[in-house]
């Protein structure tokens, strides 16, 4: 009897360590998990007037839509800016999930095509190993309207380099840090620079799950170097609203630009003067996928 349960205690003790040895093999050949990428940060690919570090899925397309109107202190002649338009129409693709292109046209001033790329770098993770997202842009617009005796189009290209730093510090509240490189190849007068150096500062509160305020200022350093004008920093106050397949952005700000160039370096309005203009953008993606 004594043999039999030294044999039963061993043979339970060799099952145990095999059934051991096979749960740890296991574990080796399983890949670990991988942390868990924060999702919407902001509703969609733009704060207000700039980027966020939002990307249109892959192979996905955006068509958009941004129309300003005029300002609020315009008066009754002009409908308090509602008898003013400019429109930027654009289509924006999204190659992987990691990149995206653009190209628009807007008649904004001298009218202009626009280029963009976008590439996610970083994505920020809900166990925080990796605190921020990280995206790189790239523009480049050209101004094609007819004047006597202009320069080329090579002249008046204007690029656009930023870097978008940005957070989802909880489910309702989002911040980016928006560092930006801007230069156009022909200078008003040959003492003013062809570059310019702004930051921008943008952010997301969430009031419901498809509504949110959303908030941008750009810092302009050493507007005087580049402008014989009294440029402005742009202040931007919008509201999104999301509706299925659309997002729509209402918003108010003393930039009446639609792209880059235009609305971070070329507004002279003040909000304190009441020179404050409003629009919308309307974003609606379709799936070839």
């Amino acid at each position: 009897m004594k043999i039999k349960q030294i044999l039963a205690i061993g043979f339970t003790i060799l099952a145990s360590q095999v059934f051991a040895q096979d749960d740890l093999l296991n574990m080796m050949d399983s890949p670990p998990n991988k942390p868990e990428p924060v999702k919407a940060t902001f509703k969609t690919t733009r704060i207000l007037n700039g980027h966020s570090i939002e990307q249109v899925a892959s192979r996905h397309l955006d068509f958009r839509i941004n129309h300003r109107f005029g300002l609020l202190n315009s008066g009754y002649d002009q409908f308090y800016g509602l008898d003013y338009a400019r429109i930027r129409l654009a289509l924006e693709y999204g190659i992987t999930d990691w990149a995206m292109v653009g190209i628009g046209r807007n008649n904004l001033g001298r009218k202009a095509w626009d280029y963009f790329a976008k590439f996610r770098l970083l994505r920020q993770t809900k166990d925080n190993s990796m605190p921020l997202s990280v995206s790189f842009l790239g523009t480049a617009a050209v101004d094609i309207t007819k004047i006597p005796n202009s320069t080329s189009l090579t002249d008046r290209l204007t690029y656009t380099t930023q870097i978008l730093l940005a957070r989802k510090f909880t489910e309702g509240i989002s911040i980016q840090l928006t560092p930006t490189y801007i230069h156009r190849n022909q200078r008003e007068t040959p003492d003013l620079n062809n570059d310019l150096f702004a930051i921008g500062l943008g952010g997301r509160i969430k009031i419901t799950r498809r509504t949110s305020l959303n908030f941008e200022y750009f810092y302009m350093m050493n507007p005087k170097k580049v402008s014989a004008e009294k440029l402005q920093n742009t202040l931007s106050l919008g509201f999104d609203i999301e509706t299925g397949g659309h997002v729509f952005q209402v918003h108010f700000t003393n930039s009446l630009g639609l792209i880059e160039k235009d609305f971070i370096i070329g507004s002279t309005n003040r909000w304190e003067k009441g020179q404050i203009g409003y629009g919308f953008n309307i974003s609606r993606t379709f799936s070839f996928r």
